[in-house]
């Protein structure tokens, strides 16, 4: 009776994902035959498939008002009903350490990747301005990625990284004062499970959310990838899927053990998916937690390390931001070569990925960073060539993101809960 149950509760998940990607090559295929059309000015003449944009945010901003308290009570009610504060404190060291090594990883993958395959061979002749606008010093912007200035401020998705900051903070606060007993305490586990039951029911308008995204991005960017931009998609998108299947199953090994890269396929698609439609690590920590509780990780884990990882674990990112530094030194016509090229290139792609919100674009922090270390005199040439490839490679970027950071937390578990950690929840599951 057991394995009948289970084999429908399989093929209902499949079936779902099959109508998520049905509709984003329907998606897809509208946007090509229904492009937006401008006359040689570039004004708008036709905006063509990019009228279903409206179906996407639809979705997007529902996600985006529970992400907030979900982040909150998930991170506040795991630290403050923890009974072992060295435990919290093993989780997030250790996930930290895990987020910077992955992304190192990715970025020295990356730079010798366009070492081999350049994205832009000969230098461009004309380079079109874009506006700067005011952009944030380095110090500035440390301040901003950790705090916001009131309470207020956490209350909005663009602070991701401060909401978290402040949910341990207040998470430890419940801890040492009322307990973990306390009825605090008991009300943010309750309103984290309240919000994960709101997520269900937002889930069955997906497809049509799906449809919408792919719709507006083909109509938008299709001219564009086949053009000047193509070389460097063309090196990045097959990349995405090939770190998935390589670098993917080898941190699910070493933090599962026998039995986590099969585990790991069998749970990562719905993350993958997910990311890949909404281009927002946000709003998929609502599916990876799903799916890490599915799995058999600690909670304890799973609340930690998934809603840190949407706004620090950036391998995607990582890997954009070499494409994007790589990129504009070939327009530029600039070496890119060297020992201290490669060991500043990559730290400014894993710190500046790291800075990154998980909304879609990033909010462009990261290009004002690249801008402002590697192209101060010329950053209103650069800034409008970096966003633009941005745009183009944030949904593979995102899903690599948002889909680590479920694999991240096999690795998380391996060091909190024990080498055979995934075998004591598969035995457990039987």
């Amino acid at each position: 009776m057991s394995t009948d149950l289970n084999k429908k509760s399989v093929a209902r998940n499949y079936a779902f994902l099959a109508i998520m990607l049905g509709s984003m090559i329907l998606g897809a295929v509208v946007g090509w035959f229904f492009p937006v059309v401008t006359d040689a000015d570039g004004n708008t003449i036709s905006a063509g498939a990019t009228v279903l944009k409206p179906l996407g945010t639809v979705f997007i901003n529902l996600m985006f008002c529970i992400v907030v308290p979900m982040v909150f009570s998930s991170i506040g009610g795991s630290v403050a009903t923890m009974r072992s504060r060295r435990r919290a404190g093993k989780i997030m060291s250790t996930t930290i350490i895990t987020f910077l090594v992955t992304g190192t990883i990715a970025a020295i993958l990356m730079y010798f990747i366009m070492k081999i395959f350049p994205p832009v061979l000969t230098p461009w002749s004309a380079i079109p301005a874009g506006e700067m606008g005011e952009y944030a010093s380095m110090s500035d912007m440390i301040v901003n990625f950790f705090t916001t200035s009131d309470f207020v401020g956490l209350l909005s998705r663009r602070a991701m990284l401060p909401l978290i900051v402040f949910s341990i903070l207040f998470g430890f606060g419940v801890n040492l004062g009322p307990g973990p007993d306390s009825i605090i305490a008991q009300f943010m586990v309750s309103l984290s499970e309240a919000m994960m039951a709101v997520v269900k029911i937002i889930t069955y308008y997906a497809p049509i959310a799906f449809f919408g995204f792919f719709a507006d991005l083909v109509a938008t960017y299709g001219p564009q990838i086949t053009e000047s931009y193509g070389r460097a998609l063309a090196v990045y998108y097959p990349l995405c899927f090939v770190y998935i299947f390589t670098a993917f199953p080898l941190f699910a090994w070493f933090g599962g053990g026998k039995g986590g890269v099969k585990t790991m396929f069998q749970h990562i698609a719905r993350p993958a998916i997910t990311s890949l439609g909404t281009c927002s690590s946000v709003a998929t920590i609502p599916t990876n937690m799903e799916e890490a509780e599915a799995t058999g990780i600690s909670k304890d884990v799973s609340e930690i390390v998934l809603p840190l990882g949407a706004t620090m674990h950036m391998d995607g990112s990582c890997f954009s931001c070499v494409l994007k530094i790589a990129f504009v030194f070939g327009v530029f016509g600039l070496d890119f070569g060297g020992i201290d090229m490669l060991v500043k290139v990559v730290l400014v792609a894993v710190l500046s990925s790291v800075g990154m919100s998980g909304v879609p674009g990033g909010g462009y922090i990261g290009e004002y960073i690249m801008c402002s270390i590697f192209f101060p005199d010329h950053m209103d040439l650069a800034f409008p060539i970096l966003v633009t490839i941005g745009n183009l490679v944030d949904p593979p970027a995102t899903m690599i993101n948002s889909a680590g950071d479920y694999v991240v937390s096999f690795i998380v578990s391996r060091f909190v809960d024990g080498k055979d950690w995934l075998q004591k929840a598969l035995a457990e599951k039987k």
